[in-house]
């Protein structure tokens, strides 16, 4: 996996600001709403990114999506509700917002 995250994917409502904190680290970050499929990740620049975080995981069947689209990528989870099981394996964190700041998150994804 790359060592180095410069470009991200946020999918799903920011409510905790987890893209906003990757921006100060210096990410460059893509914003993805709504119903995300793969051509919407492929429009995003998936392929490219280093690192995917999903805010919705309602949304789960993205994390696979993006995986198979790019096998150098970190995906995270950054969201209050449980993760599936079928999407755990293909997971690099999952982290709850009310357990960790998005700052401290993006500083520790970055390092």
């Amino acid at each position: 996996m790359s060592t180095t995250i410069t470009t991200a994917i946020v999918a799903g409502p920011d409510d905790d600001g987890i893209g906003d904190a990757l921006e100060h680290e210096g990410v460059d970050v893509t914003r993805l709403n709504g119903v995300i499929s793969r051509p919407h990740l492929e429009e995003a620049g998936i392929v490219a990114a280093d690192l995917y975080v999903l805010t919705d995981t309602e949304q789960a069947t993205t994390i696979p999506i993006a995986c198979d689209l790019n096998d150098e990528l970190r995906t995270v989870v950054y969201a209050r509700d449980s993760v599936p099981e079928f999407v755990r394996g293909q997971l690099d964190l999952a982290i709850d917002p009310q357990l960790m700041d998005a700052s401290i998150v993006a500083d520790e994804l970055v390092a």
